[in-house]
């Protein structure tokens, strides 16, 4: 069920479904779906065309998904949010916990975890069913055997409903010379994950092509490869405030500060509540010395979202080099409320007790 309010953001493409029709499909029960993840995604889909594009392949990919269950969203497979939609049946009532598939089938959590995020089972979360655990038993023998997890949910697809391969025996290896394929042993079938996807040349592809391909090249530090992508993902799809947001960075880390203040305020404006983009507007303000305008972006991004630590420090630096000490005080009071730990509480601290002693100081 999708909850009124959500916000799910997607990475990588998706594999059985135009993203504008699932978009569609949520905003009529009044939730969001974007591409990419901001700090109001609450839910992030992962699409299995992710397994195609990743630049460092399944380590690129595990650090992504450890990255968003660290940040308290909720992971979603293609399956799963395909179900939430009311678009793909729901499979049979299930009973069995994640950790007893994993005591039962010997697969280790993290890879259980990979293979359920790509649709691997029948299921893509808890209460995995009977079938589910025969399938963990196969992938835990192919994973002793040198198989990755990667290699495996690249392969299951091509075979039709994954709950299939349940009464066929799956080997690693190949007759063709390739020992990363995993095969059926009746000699029948070979499951090449090389021909996992046939997405043909929609628009929604061609779009996906190119988020995916500004994504790297922003990553690699191409700046200006990567405005000029984004610039192409705008054309196609004005309404992206992510794709605005995301050229905005890139136009401001080539140096184009003026292009760059227009994109983050196109961004704002085809989504107010982007609290990075009120944050990002006011460093890029602040760095040209518009100290009030840096100030009211800020004060934005903290109205907007109170538990974003980031613009309330950067808000009690801007006011302490301003001389309004009492107001950098209470700011970096409530920064350590929302970070205590890192460097940057640490120098809130040291901030306070530099007020303190200056307005004992100044009593004296």
């Amino acid at each position: 069920m999708i909850v009124p309010g959500a916000v799910f953001g997607v990475v990588g493409a998706l594999a059985a479904f135009p993203l504008r029709l699932a978009a569609r499909e949520v905003e009529r029960r009044h939730a969001e779906l974007r591409r990419g993840v901001t700090r109001r995604t609450s839910h992030v889909v992962f699409g299995r065309a992710l397994l195609g594009k990743a630049k460092s392949g399944d380590a690129e990919i595990e650090r992504r998904a450890r990255a968003e269950r660290e940040a308290d969203r909720q992971l979603i497979s293609e399956n799963g949010f395909l179900r939430l939609l009311g678009l793909m049946k729901a499979p049979d009532v299930s009973s069995l916990s994640r950790q007893s598939l994993i005591d039962q089938s010997r697969l280790a959590g993290d890879d259980l975890d990979m293979l359920s995020l790509f649709d691997a089972f029948e299921h893509d979360g808890e209460p995995y069913s009977f079938r589910d655990l025969i399938l963990a038993r196969k992938y835990a023998g192919l994973i002793a055997s040198g198989a990755s997890w990667g290699a495996i949910v690249r392969s299951v697809h091509r075979s039709g409903p994954v709950a299939s391969l349940t009464a066929k025996s799956l080997n690693l290896g190949s007759q063709h010379g390739r020992p990363d394929a995993i095969y059926l042993d009746d000699g029948t079938s070979e499951l090449d994950g090389q021909l996992l996807f046939d997405l043909g040349s929609s628009e929604d592809d061609t779009l996906e092509e190119l988020f995916a391909e500004a994504e790297m090249a922003e990553e690699e530090g191409r700046h200006d490869d990567a405005v000029a992508l984004y610039q192409r993902c705008l054309a196609i799809d004005p309404k992206d405030a992510i794709a605005a947001f995301n050229r905005a960075n890139c136009l401001r880390g080539a140096g184009r500060i003026a292009e760059a203040a227009h994109d983050y305020a196109r961004a704002i404006k085809l989504d107010p509540g982007f609290v990075e983009a009120w944050f990002n507007l006011a460093g890029l303000m602040s760095d040209e010395g518009k100290v009030a305008s840096a100030r009211r972006h800020l004060q934005k991004a903290i109205a907007l979202d109170k538990a974003y630590a980031d613009p309330v420090f950067n808000l009690a630096r801007l006011e302490f080099d301003a001389g309004n000490l009492a107001e950098a005080r209470r700011l970096w009071v409530r920064y350590l409320e929302l970070d205590a730990e890192s460097e940057w509480a640490r120098t809130a601290q040291k901030g306070i007790q530099f007020v303190d002693l200056h307005t004992a100081c100044t009593a004296g």
